[in-house]
């Protein structure tokens, strides 16, 4: 069996269903480094009225659509139903939301070492940026003054 490294999921929202093309090439680029892979990807969202909509890669922008199928995806369909009726409650009426599942290809060597030593993460958490930023700009000036 092929060991896999840490895998993560994320829900990005788009408000009024406005798709930009910076994510898909930032996705494609990691891919190609071989830092993640990418397990599955699935779009939700609401129309004007507030309906929950499913929207495949067919459903949105050519451009934005050819530059996600270029990063590439190992399975579809790892998202059920149910995950993509939660994502899409939580949304605005004309808005939308990417769902990403991903492997982290460079992680996997660490975590197989601590499966092999039978270690246990006890905690694992992301650090939001705006906190991280605010610690950074808080330490430089107690650094300065």
């Amino acid at each position: 069996m092929t060991e896999i490294g840490p895998v993560e999921y994320m829900i990005v929202a788009f408000p009024g269903n406005k798709f930009r093309g910076e994510i898909a090439p930032a996705l494609a680029d990691l891919v190609e480094s071989e830092t993640i892979r990418i397990i599955d990807l699935t779009f939700v969202g609401k129309n004007a009225e507030g309906e929950t909509i499913s929207l495949e890669l067919n459903d949105i922008d050519p451009e934005i659509r050819d530059a996600f199928e270029s990063a590439g995806r190992e399975i579809s369909g790892l998202f059920s139903e149910e995950d993509l009726q939660l994502a899409a409650e939580s949304l605005p009426p004309n808005s939308s939301a990417a769902l990403l599942l991903w492997e982290n290809l460079w992680a996997t060597e660490l975590a197989q070492a601590i499966r092999n030593a039978e270690g246990e993460i006890l905690q694992l958490q992301r650090i939001p940026h705006d906190v991280v930023v605010e610690a950074r700009e808080l330490a430089k000036a107690s650094a300065t003054a």
